[in-house]
């Protein structure tokens, strides 16, 4: 189908602002975690608000209130367990990955590598990325728990009290 009809082209007008300006309501009342990128479970969650507003402007099947009641739903299910999560430990280790370093003091992590599926051209490229040229002047190339790396120099290492252990 080329064409949609009328009546479908309509509801997208009406419905499409409105779902929008409530899933912004819910987001400022869930607050920024709603939307960070902090882990794996924070994406599912924005990924999953994404998917849900689609639906709700493409699908003739889903009344606008139903949609709603779906933002609602993620983001009180999201605000829940990261509430649980930061008061259980087992609960975050669960559901959040942990920092992982892959190169210490200038020396690739290979077991690191493996286990991260992360390429040795890939932390160097990170840390050209970074403005840096010499793998023996970086004190660490962190995996972060978001997937994006962190280089670190040698000289802005300082104490090395936020590197992952």
């Amino acid at each position: 189908m080329i064409i949609g009809s009328p009546f479908g082209l309509i509801r997208i007008l009406v419905v499409g602002p409105l779902a929008y300006l409530l899933l912004i309501a819910v987001l400022r009342f869930s607050g920024k975690r709603t939307l960070a990128k902090m882990n794996a479970f924070d994406f599912v969650v924005t990924v999953a608000l994404g998917s849900t507003l689609a639906t709700v402007l493409l699908s003739k099947d889903v009344p606008l209130d139903e949609g709603v009641l779906a933002f609602v739903l993620l983001a009180g299910l999201q605000f829940v367990i990261a509430w649980i999560a930061q008061r259980v430990s087992p609960i975050e280790k669960a559901i959040k990955s942990s920092p992982r370093v892959l190169l210490r003091d200038g020396q690739v992590d290979e077991t690191a590598l493996l286990d991260e599926r992360v390429t040795r051209d890939e932390v160097a490229a990170a840390v050209r990325k970074s403005g840096e040229g010499d793998l023996g002047q970086i004190a660490a190339v962190v995996l972060e728990t978001d997937g994006s790396f962190s280089v670190i120099s040698a000289a802005a290492a300082g104490d090395r009290s936020a590197f992952p252990s």
